[in-house]
C-alpha cells in the first residue's frame, strides 16, 4: 500500500496544470515547469487536485506511484513558494564570490575553482562564506548544491 502515492496533490489558486497525455504542465505565480509521466502511471486532474494511481501491484509500479506523485507535488510547491538551500563555507581562507555568471570558490586549492550557474538557478552571496541558492525546480536546485559541495568535501 502506498501511503504518498494515494495522497492527492492539491493545486492552490493561481496556478494553472495542464494534462497532455503523459505530459504535465504547471505553471504558478513564480514560472512553470514540464515534466513526461512515465507510462505505467496515471494521471487525472479532478477540480484542484491531482491524482495518481497504478496499474497493478509490481514493485516497479510500487516505486513509481510515490515518486510520480512526489515528483508532481515537489512541481506544484516550486512554482508558489520556490526552493532554497544555503550552503555555509567552513575552513580558514575559504571563500565564495559571484562574478557575472560563474561562482568562484576558494577552498585551499592552488587555484580557484570556477563553476558556471545553471539557468533557473539563482545564486547569491551575501558574504564571503554563505551560498544562497534558490530555484523552483528542487531537482536542479539539489543538483547543483551537490557540485557545490562536492568540490571540497566536508
Amino acid at each position: 500500500m502506498s501511503r504518498i502515492g494515494n495522497m492527492p496533490v492539491t493545486v492552490p489558486e493561481g496556478v494553472e496544470v495542464k494534462l497532455d497525455g503523459q505530459h504535465i504542465t504547471v505553471k504558478g505565480p513564480k514560472g512553470s515547469l514540464e515534466r513526461d509521466i512515465h507510462p505505467n502511471m496515471k494521471v487525472e486532474l479532478d477540480g484542484n487536485e491531482i491524482k495518481v494511481s497504478r496499474p497493478d501491484d509490481t514493485n516497479t509500479n510500487k516505486s513509481l506511484h510515490g515518486t510520480t506523485r512526489a515528483l508532481i507535488h515537489n512541481m506544484v510547491e516550486g512554482v508558489v513558494d520556490g526552493y532554497k538551500k544555503v550552503l555555509k563555507l567552513v575552513g580558514v581562507g575559504y571563500r565564495a564570490q559571484l562574478k557575472g555568471n560563474k561562482l568562484i570558490l576558494t577552498v585551499g586549492y592552488s587555484n580557484p575553482v570556477e563553476m558556471d550557474k545553471p539557468e533557473d538557478v539563482e545564486i547569491n552571496v551575501p558574504d564571503n562564506t554563505t551560498i544562497e541558492l534558490s530555484s523552483i525546480n528542487k531537482e536542479h536546485l539539489g543538483n547543483f548544491a551537490a557540485e557545490v559541495r562536492a568540490v571540497r568535501s566536508p
